[in-house]
């Protein structure tokens, strides 16, 4: 792209909407120098929230606005928003927060280490994305996959701001199995239990092909074992014999109490099924 710096302004306020972030690489790959860069930041077009990264200045830096900038503008890798962020997002996970707002990112590669530098108070915690599901449009591509292909694997769009931009992000099926991975380390039985309580209207189908895809035997057993104690309208249309469960006993919570069912120990509050 070889344009007058006035054009080059021109084409840059055009093509970068407001809010939304770009790195150094991508400036760079659209053939803005580094002493452009700093002419932008020092004359207010562009402003530098953190090293490497630039933005048209407009307000307080949300986290939305640093994600979609990943998977809209930055990356060629989908990541995507799940877990309990995603359900928080979606209004099933209603909770105090404590401290640092949590991000639950899922990428099949590691962000870029900027986005835990932006003057926010968030921490973004990156999954990888294949640890799952292996076969999913997070590692296949999300543009190539038409909308329904995307619901039936667990992905889906959230408007997000003034402009609607698209926020990629898990179906609650997606999410809770996503969350239930993170049992016991990182979330707890009461709290899961909790979500799955509120679970109530989850598309059957979507996860029979979610659980078809997941290779955690892990996860499997503990959606069936919670969604067993909370026996939604759903839960019908799911048989627990046409997917790979395992075999033997799986210590979750040392001193906990062994479920006959699904050979998962869980804590001894939690009545085993």
């Amino acid at each position: 792209m070889s344009k007058h710096p006035a054009s080059k302004l021109n084409w840059l306020t055009t093509t970068l909407p407001e809010g939304l972030l770009v790195d150094a690489a991508w400036l760079t790959n659209h053939q803005f120098s580094t002493s452009l860069r700093r002419k932008y930041v020092k004359a207010g077009w562009l402003e530098q929230p953190a090293r490497g990264v630039y933005r048209k200045p407009r307000g307080a830096l949300t986290w939305q606005q640093a994600v979609i900038s990943l998977q809209t503008i930055i990356l060629d890798d989908p990541v995507i928003v799940g877990g309990r962020t995603s359900l928080e997002l979606q209004g099933y996970a209603h909770y105090l927060r404590q401290g640092l707002e949590t991000v639950h990112l899922y990428s099949r590669k590691a962000l870029p280490s900027w986005l835990g530098k932006l003057p926010m108070d968030v921490q973004f915690v990156n999954h990888n994305s294949r640890r799952l599901f292996p076969h999913d449009l997070v590692t296949y591509g999300l543009h190539d996959s038409a909308d329904g292909d995307r619901l039936q694997r667990g992905l889906t769009f959230q408007p997000w701001g003034t402009w609607d931009w698209p926020l990629t992000l898990s179906t609650p099926e997606r999410a809770i199995l996503e969350v239930l991975d993170e049992l016991p380390d990182r979330e707890s039985f009461h709290q899961v239990d909790k979500l799955m309580e509120g679970l109530v209207n989850l598309n059957p189908r979507r996860l029979t092909r979610l659980l078809g895809d997941c290779r955690s035997v892990k996860v499997k057993r503990l959606f069936f074992f919670f969604s067993d104690r909370h026996p939604h309208a759903w839960r019908r249309h799911i048989e627990k014999e046409a997917f790979d469960l395992g075999s033997g006993k799986r210590l979750l919570v040392r001193g906990g109490k062994l479920d006959p069912t699904y050979l998962i120990t869980v804590p001894a509050a939690i009545d085993g099924v």
